[in-house]
């Protein structure tokens, strides 16, 4: 039977496809346009199929002879995700991976928590086998710095200290893989993080190192990163941004998860730099 893959050209979907696909598995990779150039860049041998959230019966087709999915929490999931699941149970899906989101620091009157935990809530109560992956911080988000690296070799952010045990998003889909094909996974939930604590500084370096070339880390007040960020982000979300990084204390957890689960431990930063150098240079 296939395994359905939604979100298949997300960050995470996108090498979840290709490392089942690389493991001999078939895969059906849910994306709402299979016509971009991120569903060509998908491997040869995956299905590419339609499919969008927020019409939860255009996904009738992508679940037909389907018994295990991946499924990703974002935009209308967490509104339609009570549909979908019951959608899925018709088509005799019998287990559901689910990449989610959950802080614990965050209240549940705060909208898109209360949307996430709800969701969370309608995948236990589904009656199917679920297990949900919580990761921490992306690597991935580090992208984020390439325009500036690419035309001045410079990052601009404010808390150059701020430390987080980023994770690779092949680590995130290795655990996605391990609970899709695995037994013993059912009704767990982990939370994959990267193997060490990464000063946002020492980021900026390693992505130097992995390009040939120094790359400046310039540190902003929380006053030049409102400004730096004004037309990147909500007012709110930059606001919660600067309250995070006043709370600096030099330390992140580091989750045994993907060494637990996938039997190896987790990529580091320093090569996720040289898997994607390219996006730098």
């Amino acid at each position: 039977m296939p395994i359905l893959v939604t979100g298949a050209t997300g960050t995470v979907g996108s090498s979840l496809v290709r490392q089942l696909v690389a493991a001999g598995h078939e895969v059906r990779a849910v994306t709402r346009d299979p016509g971009s150039r991120a569903a060509a860049a998908l491997p040869a041998r995956a299905e590419v199929v339609a499919g969008d959230f927020g019409r939860p019966e255009t996904l009738v087709q992508a679940l037909r002879g389907v018994d295990r999915m991946h499924l990703v929490a974002i935009g209308e999931s967490l509104t339609t995700g009570r549909r979908i699941l019951d959608l899925a149970k018709e088509a005799g899906v019998r287990r559901v991976v689910h990449l989610g989101h959950n802080d614990p620091s965050r209240d549940d009157d705060d909208p898109i928590e209360s949307d996430h935990r709800a969701l969370h809530k309608e995948i236990e109560s589904s009656g199917l086998e679920w297990t949900h992956i919580f990761p921490g911080e992306f690597m991935a988000n580090t992208r984020e710095w390439a325009a500036s690296i690419r035309t001045e070799s410079a990052v601009r952010a404010p808390f150059g200290d701020w430390t987080s045990a980023m994770v690779h998003e092949a680590d995130v889909a290795a655990v996605a893989l391990a609970a899709l094909l695995d037994e013993g996974h059912a009704g767990k939930t982990y939370v994959p993080t990267g193997p060490e604590p990464v000063r946002r500084r020492d980021a900026v370096r390693l992505i130097g190192e992995a390009i040939g070339r120094e790359v400046r880390f310039i540190e902003l007040t929380p006053d030049e990163a409102r400004e730096h960020w004004k037309d990147q982000y909500p007012r709110q979300v930059i606001e919660w941004f600067l309250e995070m990084g006043r709370y600096l204390d030099g330390n992140a957890w580091v989750s045994p998860t993907v060494e637990e689960v996938t039997g190896r431990p987790g990529r580091t930063f320093a090569q996720w730099a040289l898997d994607h150098a390219a996006d730098f240079r």
